[in-house]
């Protein structure tokens, strides 16, 4: 645990420590990546979002986190500039936001990992009535974070390329890349973030996966789902994608892809049919989150010169299945390939 220098994590510390500075325990850095910085000082935590984030449409989402009609789905962000304001600017006009701290899931224990508890709360989550909430709501942002893992690839592998030379970039990455960028190109516009999705009007998370649940209070309280940079109208089967995807990939076993599902059909959840094949309306989805989370691998893999890990192999060689058949598939095409 390191006390924050200077500088931008200096906003953070003073925003972590705003409700008792003189006895608020030393800040310390939780996370510290392009898209977000994370401060924590005692049971306060201060973010960072992203330098490209919309104040206005960061300030909607942070509305609608508050509002009673998500007590208990989403955890709720604290004033910053006194009653009602949620949202600060940093000097170089990056949004800056403090929310109660919450326990996240334990890596080192999968078999205690929530995934029913987030299934149900996605499934309240798709509950909600959009037309009592505060707005305008903004839409979904999953589909434009797909296709920025594009660009991210495209931007790591041609640098990598050019600052070494092509031959460097190890464990055939640059054939990968090729063959997410067919996938891509099989997705239908909305999945691309080039079109407005067909069934919109969903209030969606955006980015759901373990890592944004926390038990809060702290410890041994009720799960609640955070980060709501890409909160918005949408299809909710989107929130459901990733854990499709990684089923679908191999990543994910079988029987906790089933206790998801069984548990978000169970909770009512309205993205999907209440029974029967699921796959009509998560094969685009699932195909759109396998497609990112390759591209990311290959990113990361090429900014780091090094081959491809056994995640990132598994994805992209699902991208090559997908790749190889009609731009329609099936839901046993997508599983087994």
């Amino acid at each position: 645990m390191t006390t924050p220098p200077s500088g931008p994590l200096a906003a953070l510390a003073a925003l972590a420590t705003a409700d008792a500075p003189e006895r608020a325990p030393a800040p310390a850095v939780l996370a510290d990546r392009p898209d977000g910085t994370v401060v924590r000082s005692g049971p306060t935590v201060a973010k960072a979002h992203a330098p490209d984030a919309d104040p206005r449409d960061l300030a909607a989402r942070l509305r609608i986190a508050a509002h009673p009609l998500l007590h208990g789905i989403l955890l709720p962000p604290l004033p910053v500039t006194g009653p009602g304001g949620f949202l600060a600017l940093a000097d170089d006009g990056r949004p800056l936001t403090r929310w109660p701290y919450g326990s996240p899931v334990r890596p080192d224990d999968p078999d205690a990992a929530p995934w029913e508890d987030a299934a149900r709360l996605l499934a309240r989550l798709h509950g909600v009535e959009v037309r009592r909430l505060p707005g305008p709501v903004p839409p979904m942002r999953g589909p434009a974070k797909a296709a920025r893992a594009l660009d991210r690839m495209r931007g790591a592998a041609s640098g990598a390329g050019a600052a070494d030379g092509a031959a460097s970039v190890p464990g055939g990455l640059s054939a990968a890349a090729a063959v997410i960028e067919r996938a891509w190109s099989r997705l239908p516009a909305w999945a691309r973030a080039a079109a407005p999705p067909p069934r919109g009007g969903t209030l969606c998370h955006g980015d759901l996966h373990l890592g944004q649940l926390v038990r809060h209070p702290a410890a041994d309280g009720p799960w609640l789902l955070i980060d709501i940079d890409d909160l918005g109208l949408g299809d909710g089967a989107w929130d459901l994608a990733r854990p499709a995807a990684w089923f679908a990939s191999g990543l994910l076993a079988p029987e906790i892809w089933t206790r998801f599902l069984a548990a978000y059909r169970a909770a009512g959840g309205r993205a999907l049919r209440p029974d029967g094949d699921p796959w009509a309306e998560l094969e685009v989805p699932a195909r759109a989150l396998t497609v990112q989370t390759a591209a990311l691998a290959v990113a990361k893999a090429a900014a780091g010169v090094r081959p491809l890990d056994e995640a990132g192999t598994a994805v992209v060689e699902a991208c090559a299945r997908m790749a190889s058949l009609p731009a329609q598939l099936g839901p046993a095409e997508l599983v087994v390939g």
